[in-house]
């Protein structure tokens, strides 16, 4: 038995309880948790604005040590420092065909899968794929990549969701260009991760827009607004407001996941005039076997710096706390160490 983090049902409070994981078939690798991030996202599938079968282990943001391997895996061997991939692309639909793996249709199939059990049989499925709520986890060979060298394992956990769809917002979906500003809405663990990058990308200005508006953005910007505005936060208002944020023909790239119920309205001339773009933005148009790389060698220089994402270090009992701090906006990512 492993100690793990369940949604017995959408709403319902989570249980940290004792689950039953299979050994590693085909094509599987099982993992010991070093550590897990607390995304958004996770409390998204908790009152089911985004869907996924239930009852289930949450959890996506992780990284850890490899204790086995199914038949037919080679790429990883027991001892391997792993990250967790929670969307792997299938090679084979046709996003995948023109390189947008972000954008992959099968990319949470696995989610419909029995992945463990409770004490009393109950069967539960990973929440998105690699089920990193708990001490250990079984997921399928394409879900976890080589953690990059010299990169502590429990740092290495906020490489699988905030820091490559924070790096991905800037550099592929936004595409800051040097001495562009920037302006971000929502520091949390996302956030903390665009800024950096917005940074590496050699933005200029760096506003943090929780109270500001519009008018003062240009007033920073000389009248004009920021070139790029990254929204973190999901909602109509933030949205909206990061639109009127930005410069005629400037850049507003969404990245929070909102409800169905947050509808953001424009109407045809104001998109005539401003010439602006509104683009979403999934896991940061990110492929983490490309970009995992590239992001090593910018922490190792020293521009990335995981460790100052981190606001709180929990235990899994800590998560229902963080999942209240993350509905009031306070703090960054908390991060489960196991």
């Amino acid at each position: 038995m492993v100690r793990a983090a369940v949604l017995p049902a959408v709403g319902a409070p989570l249980e940290i309880t004792g689950i039953e994981l299979p050994e590693p078939g085909t094509g599987q690798v099982r993992v010991r948790l070093a550590a897990a991030g607390v995304c958004h996202s996770d409390l998204s599938l908790s009152n089911g604005t985004m869907r996924v079968p239930v009852p289930a282990v949450l959890g996506h943001e992780g990284a850890g040590t490899v204790v086995s391997v199914g038949e037919g895996v080679g790429h990883v061997a027991p001892g391997d420092g792993v990250v967790l991939n929670w969307a792997p692309s299938c090679g084979n639909c046709h996003h995948c065909g023109i390189g947008e793996v972000w954008l992959c249709v099968n990319a949470l199939a696995g989610a419909a899968n029995i992945h463990a059990r409770t004490a009393d049989g109950t069967e539960l499925h990973p929440g998105l794929n690699v089920a990193a709520f708990a001490q250990e986890t079984v997921v399928a060979a394409n879900c976890v990549l080589p953690a990059p060298d010299g990169v502590p394992l429990t740092d290495a956990a906020l490489l699988g969701c905030a820091v490559l769809t924070g790096y991905g917002a800037v550099h592929h979906s936004a595409r800051v260009r040097a001495g562009e500003s920037v302006v971000v809405f929502g520091i949390g663990g996302v956030g903390l991760a665009v800024l950096q990058s917005a940074r590496i990308a050699g933005a200029t200005d760096y506003v943090i827009a929780s109270a500001t508006t519009p008018r003062e953005i240009r007033g920073l910007t000389g009248g004009q607004g920021a070139d790029v505005a990254i929204e973190c936060v999901g909602r109509a208002a933030t949205i909206r407001t990061a639109w009127e944020s930005t410069r005629r023909g400037g850049r507003t790239t969404v990245v929070g996941i909102g409800g169905k119920d947050q509808e953001v309205t424009f109407n045809a001339l104001e998109i005539f005039h401003w010439g602006r773009s509104l683009t979403g933005c999934v896991y940061g148009n990110s492929d983490p076997a490309r970009d995992l790389p590239v992001l090593a060698g910018h922490i190792a220089a020293g521009r990335f710096d995981l460790s100052m994402m981190v606001t709180e270090r929990i235990g899994l009992d800590g998560i229902p706390a963080a999942f209240d701090n993350m509905i009031v906006g306070k703090g960054g990512r908390a991060l489960v160490v196991f």
